[in-house]
């Protein structure tokens, strides 16, 4: 099953990669913090509608949305319809 861990994770290992002694709470704007650029975004959602079997409608592709751990969370509850586990 999918967790919030794993996109934790992917974001550590692909937005994070080159940047040494970053750590990221959930709460922090990874685009406002200059982490993710247009191509990286594209990525971040493509990683998200495989890992958790979902499709991001056009409508849903808004930076809010994935600007944080804590608002992927949110958004994934909402398109699933449960609580995701951490």
């Amino acid at each position: 099953m999918a967790t919030i861990s794993s996109v934790r994770k992917f974001i550590q290992g692909n937005v994070l990669a080159q940047k040494q002694n970053v750590t990221l709470s959930d709460d922090d704007d990874i685009f406002r913090l200059g982490f993710v650029n247009s191509m990286m975004a594209l990525k971040l959602v493509t990683f998200i509608e495989k890992e958790f079997n979902i499709k991001v409608a056009d409508d849903e592709l808004d930076i809010s949305t994935f600007s944080t751990i804590s608002q992927i969370r949110q958004f994934l509850q909402r398109k699933l319809g449960n609580p995701i586990e951490s």
